[in-house]
């Protein structure tokens, strides 16, 4: 008897997802990647695959022609043909510890690129990416982006939705589709795909999208044929080679989705890598910033060093990659990207001082708002009772540094003095104090009583207000990974005493069980800043600064993509007791993603580069070091099965010198960014 029943069209797209880096070292993956594209080439040019996705980035390219330039002609011939698809984003970043300014330098150098390529149809691709934030379709909008494909995060939503104004394809079963790869027999990779293909149907209508390809993998050289033959033994559905834009264009989308994608309970969105290999966020955020500065000085001062600015934006977006940012490569992928960021870092502070000194003196620069400090660096102090020596140095005066007609000698090598100088001073007196168990002015207050950190805002007093804390952690690079019946450290308050005073800041060092904690405030100030510097000796702990309120806190509002998301919690949720039992499960978690920004409950923190916050019951604490040794472990007791390969790294245990910076204060959430800006200042003094 035959079967009359219509089979489902299922589109197959053939890819490769290339990490430029991972548990591998860049230069090893990308002479992989010439063996690999080459046979893609290989394959377009003899006509065994219609087409090639190139995985939604042009990083990859640029780097198989820097070693093969003589294909330049050929991927362009492919590219007009439709037969290969690049961009639209220079590298595939992470979407929660990148900022909007780095998305959109993402987009517009990808996009240049591409096109210079003759590529006209783009998609956002973010196969990999682990959750994806509300305010990308925001962005994308803006370069005329409408077609997106995600994965990580995307919990009970259909195949196609519409996300914030876009239309977006959610990949069921991922992008990892390698059966064709594989050793098993035709008859066992159909079992294997029906029962995939089955599981996308559940959440399709009757075409169906499916990927084929992995992580750094070739194309088989009889892939059309293993189709046709798997296709003879499919009784529900007919693979054919095709694009996600045909998918894109066969499809409806109805359902709407304005919200995040991070609901894990279908796909592990990894959670620890907001906090693992604390250094590499802490430096992403002072290069971001940085280069930020610079880029608007060359765009309003000095336009000949747009190129070296693409330059430092591509070397960081190649460090926000999510293996790299997300710091869940080895050692000497980290290492790598380390010395990128120095290099970043050399530009940007190179490219701001050249202009700076280029400019009329006492000409002020400022980009959103004027800042009432700005610290400067002096030959000789300024008698000025509007400005304050706070630090001094040895080295060679900037005007020297960079004067292409000098070069500076030993006899210039002298102390040069930090120097805080208030602008726009009102001859007000000096409202701030200090003692050794006091620290204060006329708007906040921080005092040391009976061995705990109480706060004060205005009248209102908050007991036990700050403590630290530290617990184990059995996880790896990808998830926390609580100890059942583990009991938290809270540090102990041994001294204090006064290191800095004057008119303008003051600084109390506290000296506890763990570390010491450096507190400074400024004159008529609402925010108390924190310094933490310290030897880690300790290996597989999670250390935090804990925020005590007298009521639970329900809601969060934090950074995200320089706008603010806000998050709901449900504050008696503990994660020792849901960790899991079976195969396949990522404990849901009270931690989120932050940018610079977070608050609750009246109080804001502003960090440098501290990107994880977790909420239980009437505390919010965040995260100041996340340390352990390998990308993915395997007894991980938050993830019952792996992420990544079981790779020992001992630099992810961070032992040796850590610091910690953020700085709080009680204000209301509309007025969050003049808050950040006071400690990432948007003003240049010329």
């Amino acid at each position: 008897m035959f079967n009359n029943k219509k089979k489902k069209e299922v589109i197959a797209y053939i890819h490769t997802h290339w990490d430029r880096e991972w548990y591998r070292e860049y230069e090893v993956f990308r002479l992989r990647l010439l063996r690999v594209f080459d046979h893609v080439l290989d394959m377009l040019l003899e006509d065994k695959i219609p087409s090639f996705y190139f995985d939604g980035q042009v990083a990859a390219l640029l780097d198989y022609l820097e070693m093969r330039p003589e294909k330049e002609d050929l991927i362009r011939m492919f590219i007009g043909q439709k037969k290969l698809f690049i961009g639209p984003f220079y590298c595939l970043v992470d979407e929660f510890l990148t900022d909007g300014i780095c998305f959109r330098k993402n987009i517009e150098i990808g996009l240049k690129i591409a096109k210079d390529f003759g590529c006209k149809d783009f998609i956002a691709y973010f196969a990999d990416t682990f959750g994806h934030s509300k305010n990308v379709p925001i962005i994308l909008k803006e370069y005329g982006i409408d077609k997106a494909i995600v994965w990580r995060g995307c919990g009970e939503l259909p195949s196609e939705f519409v996300w914030n104004k876009i239309n977006t394809v959610n990949l069921i079963r991922g992008y990892y589709m390698d059966i064709f790869s594989s050793d098993k027999s035709i008859e066992e990779k159909a079992e294997f795909l029906k029962a995939n293909l089955d599981k996308i149907a559940e959440k399709s209508g009757n075409t169906l999208l499916m990927p084929i390809g992995a992580d750094h993998l070739d194309i088989p050289d009889d892939i059309l044929q293993q189709i046709d033959s798997v296709n003879e033994l499919l009784e529900d559905y007919t693979i054919r080679l095709g694009t996600p834009f045909e998918y894109f264009n066969a499809v409806k989308f109805k359902q709407k989705h304005n919200e995040e994608l991070r609901d894990n309970s279908k796909t592990f969105i990894l959670p620890g890598s907001y906090s693992s290999r604390m250094k590499l966020k802490q430096l992403n955020t002072e290069c971001s910033y940085k280069l930020d500065i610079a880029d608007k000085l060359q765009f309003n001062f000095g336009s000949k060093y747009e190129s070296s600015i693409e330059y430092a934006y591509k070397l960081l977006l190649q460090n926000q990659a999510h293996d790299s940012i997300c710091g869940c490569s080895t050692d000497m992928v980290h290492e790598e990207n380390i010395v990128r960021y120095k290099k970043i870092m050399q530009i940007a502070d190179s490219i701001t001082e050249e202009i700076r000194l280029e400019q009329p003196e006492n000409l002020t620069m400022t980009f959103k708002y004027l800042d009432k400090y700005k610290i400067l660096e002096v030959e000789r102090p300024t008698i000025d009772k509007n400005a304050q020596v706070i630090a001094q140095r040895k080295g060679f005066p900037s005007k020297l540094l960079y004067d292409t007609n000098k070069i500076p000698v030993t006899e210039d090598y002298t102390t040069l003095y930090t120097m805080l100088k208030e602008f726009n001073a009102d001859d007000s007196p000096s409202d701030v104090l200090v003692d050794s168990s006091n620290i204060f002015n006329s708007n906040i207050r921080l005092e040391i009583d009976e061995g705990k950190l109480n706060i004060y805002d205005k009248t209102k007093c908050y007991k036990n207000f700050i403590e630290f804390v530290r617990c184990k952690d059995k996880g790896d690079s990808y998830n926390f990974g609580p100890v059942e019946d583990d009991v938290y450290e809270v540090a102990q308050i041994k001294s204090a005493r006064v290191i800095l005073k004057g008119s303008l800041r003051v600084t109390l060092r506290i000296v506890t069980s763990f570390f010491s904690v450096d507190v400074s405030l400024n004159k008529k100030s609402k925010l108390l800043n924190f310094k933490i510097k310290w030897l880690n000796l300790l290996s597989n702990k999670l250390w935090q600064v804990r925020f005590n309120f007298p009521t639970p806190v329900k809601e969060v509002s934090s950074e995200d993509m320089n706008l603010l998301i806000s998050r709901k919690f449900d504050p008696d949720y503990n994660i020792r007791e849901h960790l899991p039992k079976t195969k396949g499960i990522e404990s849901k978690t009270n931690t989120a993603p932050m940018q610079r920004f977070v608050w609750t409950n009246k109080l804001g923190v502003i960090t440098k580069g501290l990107t994880e916050y977790e909420v239980y019951q009437n505390s919010l604490s965040i995260t100041l070091l996340r340390s352990t040794g390998v990308i993915s472990n395997p007894k991980n007791p938050a993830r019952s099965t792996p992420a990544g390969p079981p790779i020992e790294v001992p630099g992810l245990q961070q032992l040796g010198e850590n610091t910690a910076e953020f700085s709080i204060g009680f204000f209301d959430v509309k007025d969050w960014a003049n808050y950040v800006e006071e400690v990432y200042p948007q003003t240049i003094i010329f």
